[in-house]
């Protein structure tokens, strides 16, 4: 892997969770979400979730939950997103125990629903994934 690219976890919605080489320039991770990018740092881990920072405004899909200690869903990420590691001072590959355990846990895309005052997210399998574009 070149010094110019990292590898990481693409989720995006309504497909499966894949692992990709994306450019480590300011372009190459705006283009990977569509827009302007947030990070995000939700786990104790060194990863970060970099998704769309206009992504609920601009109206795009749902995609993935951010759920607490509990299991209870607190936030939920709209459009494509991807979760990386952290060097000392930028992003940077993940590692191989790292991809596998985020990997696991946005597997599968979500459906969302209201139940009471709460959110509830399902996961489901898509019947066309198109992992192998």
């Amino acid at each position: 892997m070149s010094d110019n690219k990292m590898r990481v976890l693409i989720c995006e919605p309504g497909m499966l969770a894949r692992a990709a080489e994306i450019g480590t320039s300011l372009e190459d991770l705006q283009r990977a979400v569509g827009g302007l990018i947030q990070a995000v740092y939700p786990y104790d881990d060194p990863v970060a979730i970099v998704c769309n920072d206009e992504g609920k405004i601009n109206g795009f899909p749902l995609n993935r939950a951010l759920r607490d200690g509990e299991g209870k869903v607190y936030d939920i990420i709209a459009g494509p997103f991807f979760v990386c590691g952290l060097g000392e001072e930028d992003f940077d590959s993940l590692s191989d125990e790292l991809l596998e355990k985020y990997k696991d846990k946005f597997r599968c895309p979500e459906q969302f629903f209201r139940r009471g005052g709460d959110i509830e997210a399902v996961p489901y399998t898509p019947v066309h994934d198109e992992v192998s574009r």
